[in-house]
């Protein structure tokens, strides 16, 4: 996968020959005979006219984002949600509806609750691992599943051979947000899966230093999303794609560590005798430890969710306890972030909505970075150790 990270959708200018890909600075550009011609064949969408449209280094990060999801077409947005948003409005229209699940990113959980519904899309949220509930809530006007391959912030893990069964008789397309697993851990197309969202933001940049989104999988639907994207004007900026197809060459290799401290930080955590509960694929207390052993071959991610004893009160002054360990908001970035939902991710819900899809009092979400696991543990250890509220 490293020498798909690293040279999949080179941009080579033969008039430079930059080894880079370079960043195409431009709000438009010189229209040529070709360009024309590609215009009035329909195919605009291939044609160098307007970045809002296509842009060559945008075309660079798809191309590798295609090659790393094996996918048959990728495009890129201005951030995770701009994707999900047009990937959803590009299926359903007024009188449709779709489901989804309680242990959603917030963001994701108000589009589907809050701002669909206004546009006259309504949607059933199940428990995502309960498969009978999945089938049995599908109406004569359901178009779509929308899941994430592993739910944040319980790390539900979805089972994808199972879901794209259910799909297929019942002629339903299939989304998955990938955000959290990668295609280093698990490639969700694979598995007959429509298409795959991800926060480009998160593990695929990895530097915590850009907004991103990207859509993965079936040409026809990408070709529908494009469309969506240009009305709406959620498309990458040149300087987004050049920062992310960087940070893409090195995606392989700081998988391999941010899963390593992810397992390691989990073993540690479960043997605390001040925490309650550790939620993490890798572990054998882990409730579908079974699947993940069969979808999961390389690793689980590094984020490690737990409750802490003492309520969100501890969870609270743990995190400020912390010295290595920033407490931020997001993940997936070289450096470890650590959050607690009710306040961050999962805010903007009703405490009666995160009641409802899991999220208890002490509810901690770590996302470990590529540090030394020893430093991080023993950042953990020193920070529970001067927590008072117990």
């Amino acid at each position: 996968m490293s020498t798909i990270s690293v040279h999949s959708g080179e941009y080579i200018d033969e008039a430079v020959r930059a080894v880079v890909t370079p960043i195409f600075q431009s709000s438009t550009f010189l229209l040529s005979d070709k360009e024309y011609e590609r215009i009035l064949e329909g195919k605009t969408r291939q044609a160098n006219i307007y970045t809002r449209e296509g842009n060559p280094t945008r075309r660079a990060v798809e191309e590798k984002m295609k090659a790393l999801e094996r996918g048959e077409d990728a495009l890129s947005f201005s951030s995770g949600m701009a994707a999900i948003a047009a990937s959803l409005l590009s299926i359903l229209k007024k009188g449709d509806h779709l489901i989804s699940t309680f242990d959603l990113y917030g963001g994701s959980s108000v589009l589907i609750n809050r701002d669909l519904p206004s546009l006259g899309i309504e949607s059933t949220l199940v428990n995502s691992t309960d498969l009978e509930e999945i089938e049995s809530s599908i109406r004569p006007n359901t178009k779509l599943f929308f899941f994430e391959s592993l739910s944040n912030p319980l790390l539900k893990i979805l089972d994808l051979p199972k879901i794209v069964e259910i799909a297929r008789e019942h002629n339903l397309i299939t989304i998955i947000d990938n955000t959290f697993l990668t295609p280093y851990n698990l490639r969700p197309l694979e598995y007959g899966v429509d298409l795959v969202v991800h926060s480009a933001t998160k593990y695929l940049n990895g530097h915590s230093d850009i907004i991103a989104g990207v859509v993965v999988g079936k040409k026809f639907l990408i070709d529908r999303i494009w469309e969506k994207m240009v009305r709406f004007g959620g498309s990458m900026d040149p300087h987004q794609a050049f920062l992310l197809e960087r940070g893409l060459k090195t995606f392989s290799l700081r998988m391999q560590r941010h899963n390593e401290n992810g397992r390691r930080i989990a073993e540690y955590l479960e043997r605390h005798p001040r925490i309650k509960r550790v939620i993490y694929p890798g572990l054998d207390s882990y409730p579908q430890r079974k699947l993940a052993k069969h979808l999961l071959k390389k690793g689980c991610s590094g984020m490690v969710s737990f409750e802490i004893k003492g309520g969100d009160e501890a969870g609270l002054e743990f995190m400020k306890n912390l010295k290595i360990i920033r407490q931020a908001t997001s993940l997936g970035g070289v450096e470890s972030l650590v959050s607690m939902p009710f306040n961050t991710s999962h805010a903007d819900l009703s405490e009666e909505e995160r009641r409802r899809m899991g999220i208890n009092k002490g509810l901690v979400r770590l996302s470990c970075g590529i540090e030394d696991a020893e430093d991080l543990i023993e950042d953990i250890d020193q920070a529970l150790s001067r927590v008072s509220r117990w």
